[in-house]
């Protein structure tokens, strides 16, 4: 489920189900023991928020070439991430880019999630970061970067506020230091937008999606900008 479209065809009641069934699924990956599952070399599971500020902003230098007040805000951003970094209080699969268009549904029944799909940016790392880039695409302007109105945007969904209680109560990690990763969350996908945009502006890339991806990245700046100050 992708579109806004799709979502529409769901009456509230199974709109609701299905939300709670994805949080009940990334709170049992994010139970599961890795080493157990010969997953420990998966990657490093120590150091994870450190190591992603450092890889992003990595991206931001190749792809970040904005005016002067969007260069200044992913500055200030960093600059605040870099000096707020909390200490590590959990460790598990990670899936990196988890919302409900990486999902494959069932609805023979109770909806239910049969798959989650699109694994590229896994790795062993910080749960709580893995729920912070869930609700951060919540924010509208992620359907700049898609191209059209999408379904996890939708205002039928809860707010961010409430998919992160109900991902704890539906036996997920404590969600410590929520304000850093959300916005550590916000900056990472700001530098996704930057690189499709990147890639538009030097024509090698075209087409729905790509036009309009640019225009995300001060809002995910502000966004985190935004979230930061509330943690302070």
């Amino acid at each position: 489920m992708q579109s806004r479209t799709d979502l529409d065809e769901l009456d509230d009641e199974t709109a609701t189900v299905v939300i709670s069934r994805l949080l009940q699924a990334l709170a049992a990956l994010h139970r599961v023991d890795h080493v157990a599952h010969g997953l420990e070399g998966f990657g490093r599971p120590d150091a994870y928020a450190e190591r992603q500020l450092r890889r992003w902003s990595g991206q931001w230098e190749l792809v970040g070439q904005y005016d002067a007040n969007i260069s200044a805000a992913a500055k200030n951003l960093v600059a605040g991430l870099a000096v707020s970094i909390p200490e590590q209080r959990s460790a598990g699969i990670v899936h990196g880019d988890y919302r409900i268009d990486n999902t494959l549904l069932r609805f023979d029944g109770s909806p239910s999630v049969a798959a989650i799909v699109d694994w590229e940016l896994s790795t062993i790392g910080d749960p709580v970061a893995d729920v912070a880039m869930m609700c951060a695409y919540r924010l509208p302007a992620f359907d700049l970067i898609v191209g059209s109105p999408s379904a996890w945007t939708s205002s039928r969904l809860p707010s961010l506020e409430s998919l992160a209680s109900d991902y704890e109560a539906a036996g997920g990690v404590e969600l410590s230091n929520w304000e850093f990763h959300l916005a550590l969350a916000y900056y990472k996908i700001a530098v996704i937008a930057a690189g499709i945009d990147h890639r538009f502006r030097a024509g090698a890339v075209g087409g729905r999606g790509f036009a309009e991806a640019g225009q995300a990245v001060p809002e995910f700046l502000a966004a985190g900008l935004k979230t930061m100050e509330v943690r302070r």
